[in-house]
């Protein structure tokens, strides 16, 4: 048996807010827009080099009690995870298009990280892991 993770539902405040967040921002790319009637669309995007892979549902909020999770789907934990395979040419590009950082850089046993804010206030690791070691 073969499985992937394939998509995860991120709760936002509107698709094109969102859209321009993660494509300009982040540097995501668009991997579907497809219009499903009634003002509801598909909408995934995924990191650069990463179509194929993991992507991001971006679902828009549909009444108040969906409306009140948006920015805090994981009670303030960090939610979403975003490996790279150059972390001091993203954690500066992200920088210079605006993403804000709750904290300097750091080295971990695991991988160099630092936690950052999408625009609705979702917290994410950005990181890039270290080589395993042999044991």
């Amino acid at each position: 048996m073969q499985q992937q993770l394939a998509h995860v539902a991120l709760v936002v405040r509107d698709y094109d807010e969102a859209l321009a967040f993660y494509t300009r921002q982040l540097g995501f790319e668009v991997v579907a827009d497809t219009p499903l009637g009634g003002g509801k669309r598909w909408v995934l995007v995924a990191p650069p080099g990463g179509q194929g892979g993991s992507a991001l549902l971006l679902a828009q909020a549909d009444g108040p009690e969906q409306l009140s999770r948006v920015g805090n789907q994981t009670g303030g934990r960090v939610f979403l995870f975003l490996t790279t395979d150059d972390f001091w040419r993203d954690y500066h590009a992200m920088q210079a298009r605006g993403v804000h950082f709750h904290e300097t850089p750091r080295e971990e046993a695991y991988a160099t990280v630092a936690v950052f804010e999408d625009l609705y206030g979702n917290l994410w690791d950005l990181l890039q892991p270290k080589p395993a070691v042999a044991a």
